[in-house]
Parts: structure tokens; sequence; C-alpha cells
């Protein structure tokens, strides 16, 4: 059974603190034997890549075979039907759309001592996208991590997916290549994260890993880290619904089963005003999950994660939304721009009853790649500003330069810098 949880009791504090601190994925320690792989990768290049593939993947791939060509994609594509290509290309054009707006812009300006400063955004040369493979179909996850790149600028974009016993959605090729990515290699795991990160004989060397893996996929990027850049390490999907009377109980439960469904520790909480809506939702969970046609993943996430938890107002709801700073907020609400202003830590929020989460996951515009396990408090979901750098821009003239100096020079006297302090008095010899 979900918890449940009351605010009101003298026991919240603690329950309510250990619902926070609760694991919710399976410690995996893998640290090592991903070590090994990224190690045989870097030595041993493509053979390495080759023997891995072929070992943990029964994918029968070759040093020539690695890379789909140009009309493989077209093949996969065509085998996509025309109903979900457009799908596809209405959830890339919106998320195209949305994202176009987040392009940061340069700026050059002179201070009043006469000092030019500015900043200039430019994006990363390459990008490597991980997509999970096999039969799962996740072409969503390909647009959003591969379009903001393609808004940022980004030249070279190196798509790896794993294909298990040489399986693959015809879908996430399809979603590739509208998105324009054309670079796609048969590979996943942690060797294709070490191929992507050091380069092989057939897949160049990428600045920054992007993109969702299994445990394995995690380390990787994790080790790898420092020689590239990456995204995030995500952990389960979470969603949070605050509720009031206004509510409806269906949608909410709809809601709370779509995020429990994810597997793997993804958790869903209602935080409600009524007590009579929490026992509405929790009888409507129950029975929907009934409905479902694969009900056990979902039913055993809501069962072991789940928590429905009663407030005396919303803005105590508030309150506990900014402490659990959840990946998903749902204002189920009927004045949802009244709360979201006070809602300082959250992956993305979803405004109002016909918000539900799961429009944001396809096709809404918003980007579907956000921080999980409290990290909402410091960190942001995935948006063009990852595949860009900002570099800073300063001039002096003589005036200018004489004008800094002095508290320039007594601050590398400070830190015992002498070089440092020369290296500006050495310019206002005459």
């Amino acid at each position: 059974m979900p918890l449940r949880l009351d605010a009101s009791r003298p026991d919240f504090e603690p329950q309510f603190t250990a619902l926070l601190g609760g694991k919710r994925e399976a410690s995996v320690e893998v640290g090592d034997v991903v070590a090994g792989i990224i190690s045989q990768v870097r030595e041993r290049g493509d053979a390495a890549l080759v023997e891995l593939t072929n070992r943990f993947d029964k994918a029968g791939v070759t040093p020539a075979t690695l890379r789909f060509t140009a009309d493989e994609i077209e093949a996969a594509s065509a085998q996509v039907s025309a109903q979900v290509m457009g799908a596809l290309q209405t959830a890339h054009d919106r998320i195209r759309a949305h994202h176009e707006k987040q392009k940061p812009v340069d700026h050059l300006y002179e201070d009043a001592l006469g000092v030019t400063l500015g900043t200039r955004w430019t994006a990363v040369d390459a990008v490597g996208i991980y997509v999970p493979g096999g039969l799962a179909s996740y072409p969503s996850s390909v647009l959003m991590n591969a379009v903001p790149a393609v808004v940022a600028g980004v030249e070279r974009i190196a798509m790896v997916v794993p294909t298990p016993n040489g399986e693959y959605s015809p879908s996430i090729l399809a979603a590739a290549r509208i998105a324009g990515v054309s670079e796609i290699y048969r590979v996943g795991g942690a060797q294709a994260v070490a191929a992507l990160a050091y380069g092989t004989a057939s897949i160049a060397r990428v600045d920054k890993i992007v993109g969702p893996g299994n445990a394995y996929v995690a380390a990787a990027k994790r080790q790898v880290f420092g020689q590239v850049g990456i995204d995030m390490i995500a952990g389960p999907s979470e969603v949070l619904v605050i509720a009031d009377g206004s509510a409806n109980p269906a949608w909410v439960a709809a809601d709370l089963i779509a995020q429990a469904e994810h597997g793997g520790g993804a958790q869903s909480i209602l935080v409600t005003t009524e007590t009579a809506l929490a026992d509405a939702v929790a009888a409507e969970v129950d029975r929907q999950l009934s409905l479902l046609p694969k009900q056990a993943l979902a039913r055993e996430g809501w069962e072991e994660f789940g928590a429905i938890i009663r407030v005396a107002s919303l803005d105590q709801a508030i309150d506990l939304a900014n402490r659990i700073a959840s990946e998903h907020v749902e204002l189920a609400v009927d004045d949802p721009q009244s709360l979201v202003a006070r809602i300082r830590h959250a992956g993305a929020i979803f405004l109002g009853h016909h918000t539900p989460e799961a429009i944001g996951d396809y096709v809404g515009g918003s980007n579907h790649v956000l921080p999980t396990a409290r990290s909402a408090r410091f960190a942001s979901g995935l948006g063009v500003l990852d595949f860009m750098k900002r570099t800073s821009i300063l001039g002096c003239s003589p005036a200018s330069l004489a004008a800094l100096a002095g508290p320039a020079i007594t601050l590398a006297g400070v830190e015992a810098l002498h070089g440092h302090g020369r290296s500006i008095s050495i310019r206002l010899n005459r």
C-alpha cells in the first residue's frame, strides 16, 4: 500500500524525512567492471568495442557495420507509420520552437572607466547522445536530447543506440532523421560511452555526452567526466501532484499511475488539502491499475514508493513541494498561477487541471530531461545552454588600465603573486 501521511500528526516530520531519504533504486556495484571496459576501449579501440558489444548485446557487429548507413536510416524511417511520423514531426517542431527561445545573446559594452566587457556564446563542437535501445522505443528521448543541440549550433552529433540481438526500433532512427542526426552507431553500454569519450577508429571523440542509460552507462558517464562533459546522472522518475477540492480524482489518479509505470523506483506523490480527495484518488488508482494492459510494474511502483499526504493548506503544500524538489510538479488547482511563483525547486511545473505531465514528455515543447532525486534544488533540465559555452571578453585602454592598476597590484601582493603585479605595472611605464 502507498504511504499515507497527515501533516497535522505529531509523527509527521520523522515520517516525511524518511520519505525524502528513502532509496528508490537498487545499488549496483559496477564501478570496477566499467573501469575495465573503459580501459579496454581506450587501449584497443574498435576491436574492444566490437568484442564487448557482441559479448553483451549479441549484436553481431563488425567495424564495418558499427555505423548505420544512410540507406538503413531511410529504410527504417519508411517502416514507421504515417501517424507516428506525423506525431514525431509535431513533437520536433514544438520542441525546436520552444528551445529557439532559450538561445542566449552575445553582448559587449564599455563601462564608465572605458573598460570593454562582454560575453560571447559558442556551441560545443561535438556531442554524443546515448539512447536506450532494443525493442524498447523512446523516440521522444532522441528529440529531447538532439533538438537543443541542433538549436545551439553543435556541428557534429553522434548517436549511440544498443541493438541487442541485432534488434532496434525503427522509430528511434526516424526520430534521429527528423532531428537531423545522421551519425548513428549500433553500440551501447559503458563501451559506447568510452568510445564517445576517447574515440576509436570508427567513432571520433566528442566533447559532451548526454542521454539516459542503465547503471553501467551512468557509471561510465561518471568515470569519463572531465575528459568530456556530461548532462546529469538521472535517477528514478518522479511526480508530485498538488491538489485541492477542485481536482478530478480520476485525472489525478491517472497522472500518478503514468509516473509509476516507468518502474525502476519511479515515485508518485499526492499532496492535498482534502481528505475526501485523498481517499477518492487512492480508490481510483486501484481501479485504473486494473485496467492497464501491463499493470504489474505500475502497481508495484505505486504500492512501494507512492505516497498520499494530507495538509492543512496550499501554503503548507508549497512548503513540502520545495522540500521534495520533485522532477515534475503538477498544480491540480483552479488558479495555478497563484502558486507557481512560490515553487522554487522543481524540474518542471505543469499548470492546472488540463496539463498532465505526460504532455510534457512528448509534445508540449519543454524538455523532459529533468533533474531527479531532489537535485532540482541546484540543477536544471536539459536545454540549449547545456550545449553552449560562455566566453568572457575584457579590454582595457591605457587610461582604464591605469585606473584599475592600483587595486589589482595590491591584490596581487596580498596573494604573493608578484609576477601578476609586475605584468600590470610594467604597462604603466612610459
